[in-house]
């Protein structure tokens, strides 16, 4: 058998279309693959910068917070001193009834009432300013 020129012709026509082809194949195969890497890694940064946003915000969440329980500490610590202060104060007290005697009747001096005196505003006003002249505070011009 001897090869035809058309036969052999065919044989390298045929496995050099395949080879296109194959060519073709593995182009659409790669472009494909791209597109998958391509949206795996947009969706990646979606997701990284919704976590982002997510954590800033309970990252400020947060803060408020811790600033909150900071300002109440605070006052708690000045509630504490100010009720201590306090109880030092009652102690001192109950510490000094033992150094006080119970005062008996024959220890207190009775005073008797002074009458009030009902002045009149003008009889009042008229003897300041007479002692106003004799003090000499109300001077006589040239």
């Amino acid at each position: 058998m001897k090869p035809y020129g058309n036969q052999l012709n065919f044989k390298k026509k045929v496995s050099y279309e395949s080879k296109k082809n194959s060519e073709k194949i593995s182009i659409i195969n790669i472009k494909f693959l791209h597109q998958i890497f391509d949206t795996i890694n947009i969706s990646l940064l979606v997701i990284i910068f919704t976590l982002f946003f997510l954590s800033f915000n309970s990252q400020r969440k947060w803060s408020n917070t811790y600033k909150n329980l900071s300002k109440t500490r605070a006052i708690n610590n000045n509630l504490i001193d100010f009720i201590s202060k306090i109880e030092e104060f009652y102690i001192s007290e109950l510490e000094s009834i033992n150094n006080y005697r119970k005062t008996r009747p024959e220890d207190l001096i009775y005073l008797d009432k002074l009458p009030e005196k009902k002045e009149n505003l003008f009889q009042k006003n008229l003897s300041i300013f007479i002692v106003g002249f004799s003090d000499s505070k109300y001077q006589r011009g040239y």
